[in-house]
């Protein structure tokens, strides 16, 4: 197992299939306003410490199969997208725990994120990753961490999820 990355004062440990996995799930479930799912197909978990201190986890997973928005902004058509969809990771879930309060810490770790999860990835699922992806909900987030890491906003989506019906 590859050891967790150390920046500064925080570490940033992937626990799936670790011992740390159970507190992962556990703070997602009490914390983040979705909640714990288990997620299906290939995934990573993370925790994020400072001084031993869980402070932050995130999810990442295969990424959706059909989204017109960003398959648009990549160039894609059906059989390009059926052939590389397992290229994207999609971040699943992002939670700072309610007590911690740091300035610019969202975007700092969603930063050390796009450098960290596409060598995990590869080491775990043996393929890269090269593009990652999120949803936000606007009735409730901004966006604006996401923003200050670089990310790039491609669309809105319909908001059907997997409830769609693809005829």
């Amino acid at each position: 197992m590859r050891p967790a990355e150390r920046a500064g004062p925080l570490t940033i440990e992937q626990v799936r299939r670790t011992p740390r996995e159970a507190l992962f799930n556990g703070l997602i479930e009490q914390y983040h306003y979705l909640g714990y799912e288990q997620p299906v197909g290939e995934h990573l978990k993370y925790v994020v410490s400072a001084k031993g201190q869980a402070i932050a986890c995130l999810a990442w997973s295969s990424s959706p199969r059909h989204l017109g928005c960003r398959d648009r902004f990549i160039g894609w058509g059906m059989e390009a997208r059926r052939r590389n969809i397992h290229l994207l990771a999609y971040n699943t879930r992002f939670l700072i725990l309610p007590w911690v309060r740091v300035p610019h810490l969202a975007s700092h770790i969603l930063g050390r994120m796009a450098r960290q999860v596409p060598s995990d990835w590869q080491r775990l699922y043996a393929h890269p990753v090269y593009l990652l992806e999120t949803f936000v909900d606007p009735e409730r987030f901004r966006g604006t961490c996401y923003r200050a890491a670089n990310w790039v906003v491609v669309g809105r989506t319909t908001g059907r999820g997997k409830k769609r019906s693809y005829a």
